[in-house]
């Protein structure tokens, strides 16, 4: 059977899909009591949806109420109708439910620049509205989910954020220095009056001694220094250089810049101690340079501790180790974290790790777990902990983490380091924690044909948790005309790893149930990137529409993807060309051959690894395939290296350790080469499509262009889409529907579909 959908057809059916929002963040707010003594409480929620007429995401709230007992919810629905969300980078509610802050932007007018406000709201206006830009303490505040934070201190009186430090001016050599008539001190760049230092809590707010200083010098920069290069972080974090930590005095109008932090350290994902005597913070060392921090889960960083009446700065955590997501008990007792090893994989299977604020002592919730097995806890993958993840009882957390090829919710009793699963007897597909408060849990859930819905329960007792009783707050419906399922895969015997044998994998296939080709669709290969990623079975825009348009979409979690154990993890760094690629085409040979599947017309559809891989196969196995397209592959490991915000990640995944201050050998060089796909170009027949953004700092777009021009060179069909103002995950609404429309168009034509 032959599908030929036009044009219009493609872009109403991704017009269609690209309309269903995702659920982004969850926050119940303070019990209230009905005048028959009924609980409640509501619940607002953010959500988020690609806008394809304004070619932006755009942001929207929507608030519930949950009635419960304490122990069951009684009733819960929505309460009135969704609204837009217009420039709000950072929220936050106060501890007590009453107060409100808000990070917001504001357009400058005319020439001027943008703005930030910070704003304070109750619960019937706005209180405050201060123009950080007009005070000039510091640069742009951070809203990233890396270093950003806006943190209430317990007495509701200050708030913590986290901004790029103030730069001085810088002067050019031919800079004049006449003075202009009305030129004020600040223009010529004179010392002007500090604001006092502040105490958090106290009711004369500038009455303490000498913690915290104001940043609003304008320090007269040598000259020569105008055009000195700034490090950065890398990916979607180059506008992050020096951040500081900074506090608003909400009754004085005041803002400060924490002193007493190494020069050594970024400091980041802060928060206020017990009792508001100092901030915690995790600090990451930036010398002797800056490596790209983005889904890097493995660079050197540890929990600090800032005392705000002597500055003094108390290391909380080992230094040698990389942490973060710490979160304070709401007894004000612990903190919990995630800790890995420095360098290695860049992402890992994490350990639990908790603080004890008043005996000091540290102590291992969860190892690492070597092997996943099921019945048993599979070892923590998340990237963050949820924001609220305590339960009321100060002992237990809950977290999501990867299983396998799903997303599961469990909560860890850190007292014994007990593991339970919430979500053991629900239905399969991705869950994640939204929140927890007063152990009413949120959660969002998804499958590979359902969207995110909003799921609410009430944490039972220790020791019941598995009864837990989830409820469908907000519904999605199902996209008609997909199944799915998951598979394990054994590697024959010739491709067991020497060190780490009997590891398996696992595949996600998904395919169309109507339509003309559901009885025998060609086959779409998507390898995931990473490497030491997953695919879990969730909601994914480009796998659905594809099975939409009448293609099966085989999602492959080769050996080296998280879920599976550490040592599945360990057993590819060395490997990659190799173990991964075989995994794939093994994967995909055994599919052929017991589906129902069209293997005539069979092609690779992969981004970054994926996109590594997905070079490769054509290459290797260039009789497999028909169609290939790669989003900002990795093509020649040995020249991107060099220009990568993560060059650790070129000789950690060939094999070799990274350090710092040595340069690759000609053994290494070689053997980067030829671990390569570039190596494998003479071989490849399949028509290609690029797609590169032009803002890349991962996989910068010379490796695309790299290919480009040898397929080019070769006479292999090729077509390159450059997509400006776009990093490594070309996630901007334009590129990422102009992408699916022309992969969509390519699979069509290069398959004969």
């Amino acid at each position: 059977p032959q599908v030929q959908p036009r044009v219009e057809e493609l872009s109403e059916l991704y017009r269609e899909l690209s309309q269903q929002p995702g659920l982004s963040t969850a926050c119940l707010g303070p019990d209230l009591t009905t005048q028959y003594g009924g609980k409640y409480c509501s619940l607002y929620t953010e959500w988020s949806q690609r806008d394809l007429a304004r070619a932006e995401n755009i942001k929207f709230c929507r608030q519930y109420l949950i009635f419960h007992d304490g122990a069951s919810i009684v009733y819960s629905g929505p309460a009135g109708t969704c609204s837009e969300i217009k420039d709000e980078l950072l929220s936050r509610e106060s501890p007590s439910g009453m107060l409100k802050a808000v990070l917001r932007k504001v357009p400058g007018k005319e020439k001027e620049k943008e703005k930030q406000f910070l704003e304070v709201w109750d619960q019937n206006r706005k209180v405050k509205s201060i123009d950080l830009t007009a005070l000039d303490k510091h640069g742009s505040v951070y809203d990233d989910d890396q270093f950003g934070c806006l943190a209430w201190s317990h007495s509701e009186t200050h708030l913590l954020y986290v901004a790029e430090k103030k730069r001085p001016k810088a002067e050019s050599f031919f800079q004049s220095k006449v003075l202009e008539l009305g030129t004020s001190d600040e223009d010529t760049g004179h010392p002007k009056k500090e604001d006092a230092p502040i105490k958090v809590g106290s009711p004369q707010p500038r009455s303490a001694g000498g913690w915290l200083c104001g940043c609003g010098v304008d320090q007269v920069v040598p000259q020569g220094e105008q055009f000195v290069y700034h490090e950065d972080w890398g990916e979607t974090l180059s506008a992050r250089s020096v951040p500081v930590l900074c506090v608003l005095d909400i009754e004085g109008n005041s803002i400060s810049v924490l002193e007493g932090i190494p020069e050594h350290l970024s400091p980041g994902q802060a928060f206020w101690s017990p009792e508001d005597t100092g901030v915690v913070f995790v600090g990451w060392w930036h010398d002797p340079f800056r490596l790209g921090l983005r889904h890097c889960t493995n660079r050197r960083s540890a929990l600090f501790y800032v005392d705000l009446t002597g500055g003094r700065c108390e290391l909380l955590s080992e230094d040698t180790r990389a942490v973060w997501s710490p979160r304070l008990s709401p007894d004000g007792c612990r903190i919990v974290y995630l800790e890995n090893n420095v360098l290695g994989p860049h992402q890992q299977c994490s350990r639990l790790r908790m603080y004890d604020w008043y005996t000091k002592h540290t102590s291992t919730v969860l190892e690492a777990v070597p092997r996943q097995a099921w019945g048993a806890f599979p070892g923590i993958y998340c990237g963050t902990l949820p924001g609220m993840c305590w339960a009321a009882d100060s002992r237990r957390i809950l977290l999501d983490t990867a299983q396998r090829s799903q997303q599961d919710v469990f909560v860890v009793d850190t007292a014994t380091g007990t593991t339970t699963s919430l979500t053991a007897d629900s239905p399969q597909g991705s869950w994640s924690v939204l929140t927890i408060d007063r152990d009413l849990l949120v959660a969002r859930f998804s499958t590979p044909s359902c969207p995110p819905v909003l799921k609410v329960a009430v944490l039972p007792s220790a020791g019941h948790e598995a009864q837990t009783q989830w409820i469908c707050l907000q519904d999605a419906a199902p996209v008609p005309g997909i199944t799915w399922g998951i598979r394990t895969l054994q590697p024959p015997p010739e491709q067991e790893h020497l060190q780490y044998r009997g590891l398996d994998f696992d595949a996600i296939l998904m395919r169309p149930s109507e339509g003309p080709t559901a009885q025998k669709p060609p086959l779409v290969v998507m390898p995931h990137g990473g490497p030491h990623s997953v695919f879990t079975a969730g909601w994914m825009l480009y796998p659905a529409a594809l099975c939409r348009v009448g293609f099966a979409v085989l999602l492959v979690n080769y050996r080296g993807s998280l879920g599976f154990g550490q040592d599945n993890v360990d057993s590819l760094p060395g490997n990659v060309g190799t173990q991964d690629v075989h995994d794939v085409q093994f994967c995909v040979e055994r599919v052929l051959q017991e589906e129902t599947l069209d293997a005539s017309r069979v092609a690779l559809v992969g981004g970054s690894h994926g996109g590594f891989l997905a070079c490769h196969l054509i290459g290797q196995f260039p009789d497999t395939y028909r169609a290939c397209v790669v989003r900002n592959p990795v093509v020649n490991i040995a020249s991107m290296v060099t220009t990568t915000d993560i060059p650790d990640w070129c000789l950690t995944e060939t094999g070799f350790p990274y350090e710092p201050d040595a340069l690759p050998d000609p053994a290494q060089w070689t053997e980067m080469l030829h671990k390569s796909p570039i190596r494998y170009v003479d071989w490849v027949r399949a028509p290609v499509l690029l797609m590169l953004g032009e803002d890349d700092r991962r996989v910068p777009p010379k490796q695309g262009l790299e290919y480009y021009r040898a397929l080019k060179a070769r006479g292999v069909p090729t077509r390159l889409l450059w997509y400006p103002g776009n990093n490594h995950a070309l996630a901007g609404v334009e590129a990422e529907a102009d992408g699916f429309m022309n992969l969509a168009l390519w699979l069509l034509k290069h398959l004969q579909c």
